[in-house]
């Protein structure tokens, strides 16, 4: 097939996963994990129950690439922010205030879906590489003075994940930026 008829199929084929995708958390947003079947979302896409079993085999799979695809997008955004201009210190805190916000944006969310996207291996993969690239930053603020050097950055670094997750049951953004320097004090030399 010429290339330009397989870049036009790919794209397409992405599309339609996007708006599966899309439909979907939408659908259990509003009505619950238990309240969706494959024709509501095959329905809410413009597509075909039979298309859309090419794509995924039920409700869970699709939620778990909505996930995956969620948890990429929030560490690239970290990953930009971790390699912006900027000393370790102000990086680091730039790092972990839009991480806190993430996990604020997670408050609320239904225990049942939240059962299910959080046992898949994305997570533990993900949550394995934000600690890795904390403990980078916290490596750097070590190095250059900013961040305490009596306690193991990779420690810190699980300290910071640990704190900052708290910020899941925070209302306001008022609380969440105190929660965040908070945290950020704790890292600082002299304690």
């Amino acid at each position: 097939m010429p290339k330009l008829w397989n870049e036009t199929i790919e794209e397409h084929r992405r599309a339609v996963r996007d708006a599966v995708l899309e439909v979907t958390a939408g659908l259990v947003a509003e009505h619950g994990l238990r309240g969706v079947t494959m024709s509501r979302i095959a329905e809410g896409t413009g597509i075909g129950r039979a298309t859309l079993y090419k794509y995924f085999p039920d409700v869970e799979s699709i939620m778990t690439a909505w996930h995956e695809r969620q948890i990429s997008g929030h560490l690239q955004e970290l990953a930009a922010l971790r390699g912006r201009p900027g000393t370790p210190g102000e990086r680091l805190i730039a790092v972990l205030d839009a991480y806190a916000r993430i996990q604020q944006r997670r408050h609320g969310h239904d225990a049942e879906i939240g059962a299910l996207l959080h046992r898949g291996e994305h997570v533990a993969h993900a949550e394995q590489h934000l600690r890795g690239f904390i403990r980078g930053l916290l490596s750097e603020g070590v190095a250059s003075g900013e961040v305490r050097d009596d306690v193991a950055p990779d420690e810190l670094a699980g300290f910071c994940l640990h704190a900052l997750g708290a910020a899941s049951g925070l209302d306001s953004e008022d609380a969440v930026r105190r929660l965040v320097l908070v945290t950020v004090d704790g890292l600082r030399p002299g304690h």
